[in-house]
């Protein structure tokens, strides 16, 4: 059989299942996948592998390659290796991201730039998948034509066997032509700023389907179309279904007879610290549209070096109140404390399957659904797939088999994927539908710890680690009327809440030792959102809403230095904040007007999304990219003549972007280049690490 080398860099599962899809249809075409984790380089040399590779790369961060990648990427990267290192090798890769990050599949293409730069040569082009419009509208195709790229290749070796010093040429297999003109180095630089034509393509084609969507939307009101029902065209067509996943895993419950049972959360991220929180503080009003914690950590106990920009994981559970429900949904309720045992499947065909490595051995079921599994997850349509055969309505089996269809692609991204429908709010939906536990962990995937930002500075707090966010809410898609927290965040804030003070206590005392619970946290890796090494060094500091919080840090961390060395040469800091509200989410109000007062902080731009203007008043800026572009003179000298920094935090949808294309407009403008030039500078000053983004969806 041919053989092919499958190897996946994943952080939260999605390469890894993808590859697992790979590796399973491989054999139906006349192959055999040798899949390994990309860590795994024990089990694979790249160096000397005769076979062909495919790659399966997701992006982490704001453009990073995964962490099971990392040891990889540092050891091509080596300077030393030359440039025929892999003269040999022929792949395939494809890469997954998010086009709402400016490193749109930046994880994927890192790798594939640098295997060519070391002579590998490509059998079929590479795939970027995005999953601002839906993995699946690249995913598919791409391993759709997988196999007829393979099969080329395989053939060409054959007519070149007895040949064995010539190499077979890369193949022309087509997937997408404008992927050839990403060689060309302005391209790829302008590519990196997500303005690249694959972006923009899935960008437009999102905002042509919303337009589509919402003239279309009277229609589908009428028609009722729903998570749970369907309409013409749809509810009368033959139906392209995705073959039944294999199932693999036996599960049995055991009664738990009394024994202990440890309450650690079971995390591949290593060390893991658990510490007291011992402060927190409300620093929005009661009538501010979103509601902005800032809670304190006591780490006096433990060595966690961190410094401003750096940001760490926060390891937290499911809501209680879910698991009960997905419980008593499961009708298990009454054995939440036994023990879960679980097995691989003697007969299975799935290959190289494996007991989950986030499925602790004998912990119980409550244990399970609460700390170890992401019950939240949106399912995906092989998980759809496996859900129609547990469900014995006709009318509800015929809808499940829609929604993962290939007809069914807009129903699905409609009521599943935007709507971000969890598994409770299927089983909810569809009460025929009675899944057994090992389908949900064969499918659910690894309960992930949550980033935050560090927002203070060891210098100043050397005992404690302060971060910022908002109790995320929005609508249940199952319970009318009620809104749904977010897993963290709503978990944090109930914790916190018999010792939150409002904000004007903020200085006040500390929450009683007594009353501190604890909460587990890990480092991350470090990157390059940190202050300059020179402090010389000008910088603006773009940060709305909860977007501030690293700021804090680096003032408190400026303060400190300034206090150490007072006859030091430190640059100007500009701060560029936004809020909707003067008086109800102004952030850190006095301590960054005490940081100007003192001159830690040169210039402060505060704009105000929902205040109207006073009458008589000029109207203030709205938005920060309003304010940039009020003292573009400014931004430009500093970025342009006074090699100055620019760190944009904040949410990567719609600020980050806007801010990108105002700095577009700025440079364009004051340096008297067109728009192509002034991207070609902003991608310059992103490979000098002076443009540096610290953002999220």
């Amino acid at each position: 059989m041919r053989r092919f080398l499958l190897l996946y860099a994943t952080q939260r599962g999605q390469a890894k299942a993808i590859a697992e899809e790979i590796s399973e249809q491989a054999v139906s075409h006349g192959f055999s996948a040798e899949l390994h984790c990309i860590s795994e380089s024990e089990k694979y040399d790249l160096k000397t592998e005769t076979a062909p590779l495919v790659m399966v790369v997701s992006t982490t961060g704001t453009g990073d390659p995964p962490d099971t990648a990392l040891k990889f990427v540092k050891e091509i990267h080596d300077r030393t290796l030359p440039s025929d290192f892999f003269a040999r090798l022929r792949y395939g890769l494809l890469g997954l991201g998010d086009s709402e990050y400016t490193y749109f599949c930046n994880g994927g293409k890192v790798i594939d730039k640098r295997l060519q730069e070391l002579g590998a040569q490509h059998f079929y082009d590479t795939g970027h998948a995005d999953d601002c419009v839906g993995l699946e509208l690249v995913v598919e195709p791409w391993i759709a034509g997988l196999w007829a790229a393979l099969t080329k290749h395989f053939k060409s070796l054959r007519e070149q066997d007895g040949m064995s010093d010539m190499l077979p040429p890369a193949s022309d297999a087509p997937l997408n032509t404008a992927v050839k003109s990403e060689l060309l180095h302005i391209q790829s630089q302008v590519e990196l700023l997500r303005l690249e034509d694959v972006g923009k393509r899935g960008s437009e084609v999102w905002e042509r389907n919303e337009a589509n969507r919402s003239q279309r939307g009277d229609v589908i009101e009428d028609l009722e179309s729903s998570l749970v029902r369907s309409v013409p065209p749809l509810s009368d067509a033959s139906l392209s279904i995705p073959a039944l996943p294999a199932e693999y895993l036996e599960v049995r419950l055991q009664e738990a007879l009394g024994q202990e049972e440890s309450q650690t959360p079971v995390t591949s991220v290593d060390p893991v610290f658990q510490v007291p929180i011992s402060k927190a503080v409300q620093l929005t009003t009661n009538d501010a549209i979103k509601t902005t914690l800032l809670l304190e950590l006591d780490i006096s106990k433990i060595e966690f070096p961190h410094q401003p920009g750096d940001s760490f994981n926060v390891i937290c559970p499911n809501s209680d109140s879910e698991v009960e429900n997905l419980l008593q949904r499961l009708q298990l309720a009454d054995k939440q404390a036994h023990r879960v045992i679980v097995k691989v499947k003697t007969d299975t065909k799935k290959k190289g399957a494996a007991v989950p490595q986030h499925v602790p051995e004998g912990c119980s079921l409550q244990f399970l659904l609460t700390w170890c599994l992401e019950i939240r997850a949106v399912p995906k349509k092989a998980f759809l797939r496996a859900l129609v055969d547990c469900t014995s309505s006709a009318a509800e089996k015929r809808r499940l088999q829609e929604l993962c269809s290939k007809q069914g692609a807009a129903d699905y991204n409609r009521f599943i994927r935007d709507a971000s429908v969890c598994l409770l709010d299927l089983l909810l939906t569809f009460p025929s539908c009675h899944p057994p536990l090992g389908l949900l962990l064969e499918h659910l995937p690894k309960l992930q710890p949550r980033p935050y930002s560090c927002a203070s500075s060891s210098l100043l707090h050397p005992d404690k680690l302060h971060f910022v966010f908002n109790i995320i809410e929005y609508p249940s898609n199952t319970t009318a009327g009620t809104l749904r927290k977010g897993v963290c965040t709503g978990w944090l804030a109930t914790l916190v809440a018999p010792f939150l003070q409002p904000n004007t206590e903020a200085l006040h005392a500390d929450c009683p030792a007594t009353l501190a619970p604890k909460i587990s946290i890990s480092p991350r890796a470090a990157h390059s959102f940190h202050l300059p090494d020179d402090p010389s060094a000008p910088i603006m500091m773009v940060g709305p809403g909860t977007g501030v919080a690293p700021f804090i840090g680096f003032l408190q961390h400026r303060e400190k230095l300034q206090e150490q060395h007072p006859r030091g040469n430190f640059g100007a800091m500009w701060l560029f904040f936004g809020c909707r509200h003067k008086d109800r989410d102004y952030l850190f109000r006095e301590e960054l007007r005490r940081f100007l007062k003192i001159g830690i902080l040169t210039h402060l731009k505060v704009s105000f999304s929902r205040d109207a203007p006073a009458e008589g008043e000029e109207a203030p800026a709205k938005y920060v990219q309003d304010n940039l572009q009020r003292h573009s003179q400014q931004v430009a000298r500093t970025l342009l003549q006074e090699n100055g920094y620019i760190y944009v935090c904040g949410d990567a949808k719609n600020m980050a972007k806007d801010v990108n294309d105002t700095l577009v407009d700025i440079i364009s403008k004051e340096a008297g280049v067109n728009k192509l030039e002034a991207m070609k500078t902003l991608a310059t000053l992103k490979q000098e690490r002076r443009y540096l983004q610290d953002i999220w969806s």
